[in-house]
């Protein structure tokens, strides 16, 4: 398979310009990594972004996977004596993998089936003759092949439908007529299974439930074949068998004979044993993969929201990690996350010990000097939160801060090696107070599965997901620029070009060496070498380096263009930074070379403008509506005060500061229409909303944001 070949099909795959996909398979050739193509190859890609890259990446082994299973074909058919020009050919110009399957299924080595059996008592010839019509006595011709095992002509015609009904069943016109009829109307239905009614109530929607497959949304699907899996729900596909058999007869069957009526019996056979049951798997894993895709894309893009908070940034917290009967885990974190002190106090029931655990927050507040609280948003999250509200001086920020995944990290052998004499339960608690800290920082030490924001993560392909969140985590610490001197390795280690043990062996040189003073440095740290630097340097901040261009996105590679600039201005390069009023008078083209074009000069400029901003912002403490403590506290037409916490592709759930979430459907989020709630919402945004419904025996609350400002 030809390089250009390759190309070719990859750019079909994802409609992207063809010199475009050329030059970033060239760059993912050379070793180049996803984040660093997008933000300093853009000349050689036409600019696209890191979706965009990954797509083409994707498609490249989505062809190199089909080119490889065409070899195989073609081997497996050879070593059978079967391979022809002909068929050759039309395996080698097939490029639709169901398709290319239909192609190879009459060569496909089967387990003993009806009709290989039949073929070994020599019934071929017989099915031969009905499957033409070449006989006026069938009878007597089949009487010709009773012998052996086979005992009298109604047996031997019997395997003759069999071998008939395998033939039309790997008819390539046979599937392509199913797969139409599949593809227009069929239905997927799911009943209750009557034994386990008592266990199915979380799926009582789906007792006995129908939609046409094409138009039913993958959360709804991924919900049918999740209780399918716990044995409390049947899922088939319904399609008009009867429209099937015409089409099927009218193309197999076009003669008016007692060969014609057994090869519509053999129709019928094959449709219902073999055909119906083989594309019925087909279009239910399509359907699969299509709502695997789709939850994978909402739950990757919720990851992201989640992994971009704003941080609080280097301040003294307190955090708090709730509970009721163990009591609530308290720790107190210096500016730099480390631990200075913990305790745990018991202000809830049974205990209540309300001036103790008073006092002691106080102090903690006092000694540590602490103008920040974390409290994380589990059990007992929520009363920690009111009681707090209700005597700390509204000069000490409360923050709710959501814990999904945070006793994941704590029983974790990364929270064993960082905090070895720890309980379980204090390093849940540094970890929520990290997080709202540096959200990111902290995040990346858990699996991204573990996070917990959005649906039927552990429905999915899991694989396809891993890679997904993957990505995206790298995709997010690149965005956002690591400061080599302090970030961990467990950061440094989803930096672009780095790894586990280029960012183990930083820490240990930034060590050794008493800091990071200048990217150049970076070059002496083992086992970095000139590819690796290139494509992490320019990811890497250096604050007060021996260079200020180190604390900035601009990559050492283009450091000679800002010396350029800076000499066309008569000035030093640290005068450039945030002087808005000095670039405002450049002209970016005359800064153009044969290696770094427009985008590049522009970006580099941008950056000069805000060298080492952050881009994800500040953090904001949350205040939820007044005198709502519990569910029973709602009313119809109330408006409360919440922050998305959860988006799906249905809609948003909303924290309004009680133990149930409330639900804005995405027909409630606004007037006009909209395909998806990330029109509107994002993760962690503040809303304001109104009681729709409130059904407080099944625990749930529905809200709008319509006509609300």
């Amino acid at each position: 398979m030809s390089i250009d070949k390759i190309r070719e099909l990859v750019t079909k795959r994802v409609s992207l310009a063809p010199k475009s996909v050329q030059n970033t398979l060239e760059l993912l050739q050379d070793g180049a990594t996803i984040p660093f193509i997008a933000r300093y190859r853009k000349e050689a890609t036409g600019s696209l972004d890191e979706v965009q890259i990954a797509a083409i990446s994707t498609a490249q082994q989505q062809v190199l996977e089909l080119v490889s299973r065409k070899e195989y074909i073609l081997s497996t058919i050879k070593e059978q004596g079967q391979l022809t020009d002909n068929l050759q050919r039309k395996i080698n110009e097939c490029w639709d993998p169901t398709l290319l399957e239909d192609i190879y299924l009459p060569y496909k080595r089967k387990k003993q089936t009806k009709a290989e059996a039949a073929r070994k008592a020599g019934l071929e010839p017989l099915a031969n003759t009905i499957f033409r019509s070449k006989t006026m006595d069938l009878n007597r011709t089949a009487l010709t092949f009773v012998k052996g095992e086979i005992e009298d002509t109604e047996q031997a015609i019997a395997g003759a439908r069999d071998i008939i009904a395998e033939w039309i069943s790997e008819h390539q016109v046979a599937r392509k007529i199913t797969r139409e009829i599949f593809q227009r109307s069929a239905v997927i239905h799911s009943k209750l299974i009557k034994s386990k009614q008592s266990e199915a109530e979380k799926y009582k929607n789906y007792w006995d439930f129908s939609q046409p497959l094409k138009r039913i949304p993958s959360h709804r699907l991924l919900a049918m074949l999740r209780g399918e899996t716990e044995k409390l729900l049947r899922i088939k596909l319904v399609i008009d068998d009867e429209w099937l058999t015409s089409r099927l007869n009218s193309y197999f069957s076009t003669t008016d004979n007692e060969c014609s009526a057994e090869v519509q019996v053999a129709i019928q056979d094959a449709l219902k044993r073999l055909i119906i049951p083989s594309i019925s798997n087909e279009f239910r894993k399509t359907a699969k993969d299509k709502a695997d895709d789709e939850a994978i894309g909402v739950f990757s893009e919720n990851l992201r929201q989640l992994i971009l908070s704003p941080p609080l940034g280097e301040k003294a917290i307190l955090a708090i990690d709730p509970g009721f009967r163990t009591g609530c885990k308290i720790v107190a974190l210096n500016d730099q996350s480390d631990l200075n002190s913990y305790k745990t106090i018991y202000p809830h029931p049974p205990q209540n010990k309300l001036d103790e655990s008073r006092s002691i927050i106080a102090n903690f507040i006092d000694r540590w000097n602490i103008k920040d609280i974390a409290i994380g948003n589990g059990t007992a999250g929520k009363e920690t939160l009111e009681w707090l509200n209700s005597w700390v001086p509204e000069s000490v920020n409360r923050y709710l801060v959501n814990e999904q995944g945070a006793s994941i990290y704590s029983a974790s052998e990364l929270a064993r090696e960082e905090f070895p004499d720890l309980d379980l339960t204090i390093r849940g608690a540094i970890s929520i107070g990290r997080r709202l800290m540096d959200p990111l920082a902290e995040l990346v030490k858990i699996d991204p599965k573990s996070i917990g924001v959005g649906q039927y993560q552990h429905d999915v392909n899991q694989v396809k997901l891993k890679s997904k969140l993957d990505q995206v985590v790298i995709n997010a610490v690149n965005k956002v620029g690591i400061n080599a001197n302090t970030a961990s390795k467990h950061v440094l280690n989803y930096i672009s070009g780095l790894g586990p043990a280029l960012a183990q062996n930083i820490v240990d040189f930034r060590t050794e060496h008493h800091g990071i003073h200048s990217k150049a440095s970076l070059m002496k740290v083992p086992r970095m070498g000139a590819k690796s630097f290139e494509q992490a340097a320019g990811f890497l901040r250096i604050k007060n380096g021996e260079n200020p261009l180190d604390n900035t996105g601009v990559h050492p590679e283009a450091y000679h263009i800002v010396s350029k600039i800076a000499r066309s201005l008569h000035v030093e390069i640290s005068d450039l930074l945030e002087n808005k009023l000095l670039l405002d008078q450049l002209n970016p083209t005359d800064f153009i070379t044969d290696k770094i074009g427009l985008p590049t000069i522009l970006d580099i400029i941008q950056e000069l403008n805000k060298p080492g901003i952050d881009p994800r912002g500040d953090a904001k403490p949350m205040k939820f509506t007044k005198g709502l403590e519990k569910i029973s506290d709602l009313k119809i037409g109330m408006e409360v005060i919440g922050i998305i916490n959860n988006m799906t592709k249905f809609g948003a759930f909303v924290d309004i500061g009680i133990k149930e979430n409330g639900l804005i459907h995405i027909s409630q989020i606004t007037n006009k229409y909209i395909s998806d709630p990330s029109e509107i919402l994002s993760l962690g945004q503040e809303v304001t909303t109104r009681v729709i419904d409130i059904d407080i025996d099944r625990k749930r609350i529905s809200l709008s944001m319509k006509d609300l400002d």
